[in-house]
C-alpha cells in the first residue's frame, strides 16, 4: 500500500479494489470511456467489472484504488501478460484514470508508485500500457515519470465481430 502527499497536504491513499468500490469504479470507467470518445464501445456494466474483478476467474484481473478524505478519486486496473522473447512476465496497465476534479493531487502518481511496486515484488520485468495519441496530458504525465514510448513502427489489430465468428468456424473444420 502506498500513501503520497497532495499539494493540499491531503493524503491519497492507494489500495486493492474491493467489492463494494467497483460501482464508483465503473462510474469512473464511464468517464474514462467518455474523454476517450469510446463511449460507443462501452457494452459492459458495473456487474460484469465485479465478476471479472472477483468472480470464479478473477486471477486475470486486478484493480487499485485511490482514495482522498475517504473518496475514490482514481483507479487502475492492470493483468499479467506473458512476453515469449524474454520468457519472463510482465503487468499490463488497461486502465488508469484520475476523476477530472482530483488531478493534481498525486492520486495518479501513488497510483503508478504502487503499480511500479508490484511490479518489482512480484519478479515481473515491466509495465506496460497503450495512451491514444492526441491524449497530450496524459502522455506528458507518464514521460515525466521517467516512461518511454516502447513503439512507434508496430500496428495494433484485433479479430471481433463478424470476422472473429468466420475464424472460429475454421476451427471447427475438420481436416480432408
Amino acid at each position: 500500500m502506498s500513501d503520497t502527499r497532495s499539494r493540499s497536504d491531503t493524503t491519497v491513499r492507494v489500495r486493492d479494489v474491493a467489492p463494494a468500490d467497483v460501482p464508483r469504479v465503473w462510474e469512473m470507467l464511464r468517464g474514462l470511456a467518455s474523454y476517450e470518445k469510446l463511449i460507443d464501445i462501452l457494452t459492459g456494466d458495473a456487474d460484469m467489472l465485479h465478476d471479472a474483478l472477483f468472480g470464479e476467474r478473477h486471477e486475470r484481473l486486478y484493480g487499485l484504488v485511490a482514495e482522498r478524505d475517504g473518496h475514490l478519486i482514481g483507479y487502475a486496473l492492470y493483468y499479467p501478460v506473458f512476453g515469449s522473447f524474454r520468457t519472463r512476465w510482465r503487468l499490463y496497465l488497461e486502465d488508469l484514470f484520475v476523476a477530472p476534479e482530483a488531478r493534481g493531487t498525486g492520486a495518479g502518481v501513488a497510483l503508478m508508485a504502487e503499480l511500479a511496486r508490484r511490479v518489482q515484488e512480484g519478479g515481473y520485468y515491466s509495465l506496460d500500457w497503450e495512451v491514444i495519441d492526441w491524449n497530450t496530458p496524459s502522455i506528458e504525465f507518464y514521460e515525466r515519470l521517467g516512461s518511454l514510448r516502447i513503439a512507434t513502427d508496430w500496428l495494433r489489430y484485433r479479430l471481433d465481430g463478424e470476422a472473429l465468428d468466420a475464424m472460429a468456424k475454421r476451427a471447427d473444420r475438420k481436416p480432408e
